[in-house]
């Protein structure tokens, strides 16, 4: 395993059928860690596991966390977000909790030690249909997650502090942690980065390095625009110097979509370079 630093910076990124490739072009950037992306289209058979194994152990790269995206997921605007994403749409839920599952089996055949998603938008009233099924749905995949040693992280931005904080509390699962992204809090007009993870500080144990600008007040369900690192309304500096100033020793994880595919490896290696710098 590599020596990891304090706040040690990595990349995020999605699972390529070459998983040795795919991490020597992460490494590539700059680091020796990260948080690997599982879309709904990976086939996650032992074989699969075996290679990404193998690439890791040959390549000496940590992984954080291993997060699942599902099919049929879009993040078009808020109101498509709120149909389709994570356990909220009822049609899905039983696959994806499955799927979870294959996930989390996945990622432990890795020796990797957190699992992650995004929950979706949990319901404001704690009396609709959904909440419950959906907060019930959490405490199984947290506990088991836990059946490994693992923790599960819940993704921020989808709703305000306060209410995650709150579903949180009510999951009363003690693997349960927040991967906190400043970026979201952001795009969905959650709140204030800053002030919402000194809120979630004490549950926080990997952070993204985003950053993008609040939506559009005069297109209402309008997400807000991803930028890039350190150019958008995150203040990346005030709030790497917020990390440090609460104790956060935990990895920052470069998380950007803002790039055409010849640029991508380019703009996440200048990402990794501020964050160093800051970090």
């Amino acid at each position: 395993m590599p020596t990891l630093k304090d706040r040690e910076v990595g990349i995020f990124f999605w699972a390529e059928p070459d998983a040795l490739s795919t991490i020597r072009t992460v490494k590539s950037c700059g680091v020796v860690s990260g948080q690997l992306g599982v879309d709904g289209s990976v086939r996650l058979t032992p074989e699969t596991a075996a290679a990404w194994k193998a690439a890791l152990a040959a390549e000496d790269f940590h992984l954080f966390t291993v997060f699942a995206a599902y099919e049929g997921e879009s993040y078009a605007d808020i109101p498509t977000v709120e149909r389709t994403v994570g356990f909220i749409p009822r049609d899905v839920r039983a696959a994806r909790e499955m799927r979870t599952r294959e996930v989390i089996d996945f990622a432990a055949a890795l020796g990797v030690k957190s699992f992650g998603c995004h929950v979706g938008c949990i319901p404001h009233d704690t009396s609709h249909p959904d909440y419950q099924p959906v907060l019930d749905l959490v405490r199984r995949i947290a506990d088991y997650a836990a059946s490994f040693g693992m923790t599960f992280c819940l993704e921020t931005g989808q709703e305000p502090a306060a209410q995650l904080l709150a579903f949180f509390d009510a999951a009363a699962r003690p693997n349960l942690r927040i991967n906190f992204d400043p970026a979201n809090m952001i795009l969905y007009g959650s709140g204030e980065p800053i002030e919402a993870f000194r809120l979630l500080r004490r549950h926080v144990v990997s952070v993204h390095g985003k950053d993008g600008d609040w939506p559009d007040p005069a297109q209402p369900g309008s997400l807000g625009t991803e930028r890039l690192l350190g150019e958008g309304s995150v203040n990346i500096p005030t709030f790497v110097a917020a990390l440090h100033e609460t104790g956060y020793t935990g990895p920052i994880c470069v998380e950007s979509g803002v790039h055409g595919e010849e640029q991508r490896w380019q703009t996440l290696s200048r990402a990794v370079t501020l964050l160093d710098s800051l970090r």
